[in-house]
């Protein structure tokens, strides 16, 4: 495979800026699908699971390949709701671009900023499509504006629209400084380039000129032939944008209307032009176990295999669908790669490219390359897959802690396993989703991001996986932390099977605000054995899960061992263990413990003439407005509040904005319980 032909994407963006419909006509456009299904009526390819088309809404990742102009396209269709940002997550980092989506109303809505954060975070490099240009309020300037002012990045307006709302007609190219115009007769297959006509050349001029003031400031080449009044080689424009998309420092603009069929081609040579190839990013590092350091992994089908799994799906017939990035080498069909994560080999029996949830079988995939491997396990999302001659470690996504939590019981005593079974490959599935059990109890907690994402996977439990079951309300899922600084000396000695277990060890627990849990051992542990240090470590690790009063665990504990009292003859690792957990509990007890509740960010877009009413509603919940962006017709209200006021209050908004108004909701940061 030539490298240089292929583009792993992503299409990122709030939730209903067109994702899914601009994926659809790429789809139809690539040829790979024969007609446009869409949103609104369920019919979406890349929308395949039957909650998908019944909310209209993106849940899970959506894989695809496509081909244009001799490039192969890997496309992945991720979600924009907030609760299921852990697939915005593992997607980025897999990708080596991506297209984010504007709507030309709405501009830069809160979940473009937060995706717009992930994708930063991981390092992609982006080109921007503002959609929706036919609509009531579309302002293309205005966007521009926020896309600058909200991201600090310079942008390269590369098209005009001509026209907007219901006059929106075509695009203005500024390389070619031609109108671009989409035929209806045949969903706008047929492009047609145009002389542009004399009310909008100078409009047009004025725009190409500024495009070449941001170009030439990353090329000294194209700024002299720019000096010296002649007109500069599209091969080298592409170049020049192609390095600042890459390096991050530009981010080229097209605008559309991917629902009018309007504007998906000149998307589609932008990606091709623009995005990255696989050697145009640079190389991910891995950890080397043996080693104990970080190597980089270039991308060469003749290297050593090394591939992540990024997305697991469990499919009735299949088994489990392993989603790879191979970064490294060759993974072949009937191999059998070593999972480095668990240290055991996975048999490979058959390997797929993905095209939403239809597939084709292909023999291998080499560096660079997504696909779905059958035959995994034991594997889970993060881990990493190698060859036997290099182990080597991939850094895996990260996800965020879930915050809210449902009790779950099976109907009835036959339907415990089935329920068990559909939870464990739930769980497997989302890394997000979390299964747990009351040990006094019984009881099954399941956690998730939001109430939408557990309404979400109830609904599959219940009618996908066919399991019987009584779900409970919502409720929130506590920490518990410290206030004090306290130390404390605990002696463990129990005579367990005739033989006297003994261990003493003095811990000091301070708060640990913001920077999470932390162990630290003080202790001289040159005369002590590596299984008892590991056994006292191992005891504090564990009592940060089990709470200190209540169960919760534990947040934002700094635990510093600086005494091990240690006897050849009678200490053992258990005793050391029981005693770290005994002294970690005594010493939080006494350190004023204080019970911690999940606080949310909070973004609310309302009509305007509603937005009395919904600040009143949020502020009567105990929320704080932090502040509030006017557009025209609408405003964004911006704030906090604790999870437990905010259950159930999309049927508050809908009611009070007459279903017109919309919130998201992500994890901010724990505070003390009032």
């Amino acid at each position: 495979m030539d490298l240089s032909k292929l583009r792993n994407i992503g299409i990122i963006a709030h939730v209903d800026a067109g994702k899914t419909t601009t994926t659809e006509r790429i789809l139809f456009y690539t040829g790979k699908s024969h007609k446009i299904g869409e949103v609104d009526d369920g019919q979406a390819t890349m929308d395949w699971m039957e909650q998908e088309q019944e909310r209209g809404i993106t849940i899970t990742s959506a894989a695809t390949t496509c081909y244009w102009r001799n490039c192969q396209i890997n496309i992945i269709d991720t979600p924009g709701h907030v609760d299921f940002t852990a697939e915005v997550q593992r997607s980025l980092r897999v990708l080596d671009g991506a297209v984010g989506i504007f709507c030309a109303v709405g501009g830069v809505e809160p979940q473009s900023e937060t995706v717009w954060r992930q994708a930063e975070q991981y390092g992609v490099p982006r080109i921007a499509f503002v959609n929706k240009m036919d609509r009531m309020g579309a302002d293309f300037a205005g966007v521009v504006r926020q896309i600058e002012e909200k991201f600090g990045i310079s942008t390269a307006v590369l098209q005009l629209p001509i026209g907007k709302e219901s006059e929106f007609e075509g695009v203005i190219d500024l390389l070619k400084m031609k109108e671009l115009h989409f035929s209806k007769e045949d969903q706008g297959q047929t492009v047609t380039e145009s002389v542009i006509r004399e009310a909008l050349a100078k409009e047009a001029s004025a725009a190409r000129e500024k495009l070449f003031d941001r170009l030439t400031e990353l090329s000294d080449e194209l700024m002299e032939i720019i000096l010296e009044g002649s007109e500069p080689p599209s091969d080298l424009i592409r170049e020049v944008i192609r390095k600042g998309v890459a390096e991050r420092k530009i981010l080229p603009i097209l605008a559309g209307s991917s629902l009018k069929n309007i504007g998906t081609q000149p998307l589609l040579d932008a990606i091709v032009d623009y995005l990255p190839c696989p050697t145009d990013v640079p190389a991910p590092t891995a950890f080397n176990p043996k080693k104990e350091s970080e190597e980089t992994v270039p991308c060469d089908p003749k290297g050593p295999p090394l591939a992540l799994i990024f997305k697991i799906q469990n499919d009735r017939e299949a088994g489990f669908l392993s989603f790879v990035r191979v970064y490294s080498g060759i993974i072949k069909k009937g191999t059998a790669p070593i999972n480095v994560n668990k240290n055991q080999k996975e048999r490979i029996t058959r390997i797929l490219r993905m095209h939403a949830n239809k597939s084709e079988a292909v023999e291998a995939l080499e560096a660079g390359d997504i696909g779905v491997l059958i035959g995994c396990k034991i594997s889970q999302t993060g881990d990493t897959l190698a060859g036997e001659g290099k182990k080597l470690l991939l850094e895996p996504p990260s996800f965020p802690e879930p915050v809210i939590s449902v009790a779950i019981e099976p109907k009835t005593a036959s339907d415990g396993d089935k329920l068990r079974k559909a939870l464990e490959a739930l769980q497997t599935e989302d890394p997000t989703f979390i299964v747990k059990e009351n040990p006094e109890t019984g009881q099954l907690l399941i956690s998730g991001m939001g109430e939408l994402h557990l309404d979400v996977i109830t609904t599959r439990l219940l009618n996908e996986y066919k399991a019987a079951a009584n779900i409970g309300n919502p409720q929130v899922s506590y920490r518990e932390s410290i206030e004090k600084t306290v130390s404390h000396t605990e002696t463990f000695n129990r005579m367990i099977a005739g033989k006297e277990n003994r261990a003493g060890l003095t811990l000091t627990v301070t708060p640990n605000p913001g920077k999470g849990n932390e162990y630290v051992c003080e202790a001289s542990v040159r005369s002590i054995p590596e299984e008892i240090a590991a056994a006292v470590k191992n005891g504090i690790e564990n009592a940060f899960q089990s709470g200190i009063s209540f169960g919760y665990p534990c947040i934002d504990i700094k635990a510093v061992v600086t005494e091990i009292d240690f006897s050849e003859e009678f200490s053992t690792p258990f005793a050391f263990e029981a005693c770290a957990v005994q002294a970690f509990d005594n010493a939080c007890r006494s350190a004023s413990p204080a019970i911690m509740e999940p606080i949310m960010k909070i973004d609310v877009i309302v009509p305007t003439e509603r937005v009395g009413e919904v600040i009143g509603s949020l502020t009567s919940k105990g929320g704080i407005i932090n502040h509030i962006d006017s557009h025209p017709g609408y405003e964004c209200i911006s704030g906090e509040n604790a999870l437990v006021n905010m259950f159930g209050y999309s049927t508050v908004l809908r009611s009070l904005t007459q279903g017109r108004g919309t919130f998201g909701m992500e994890f901010s940061h724990y505070r003390k319980r009032p």
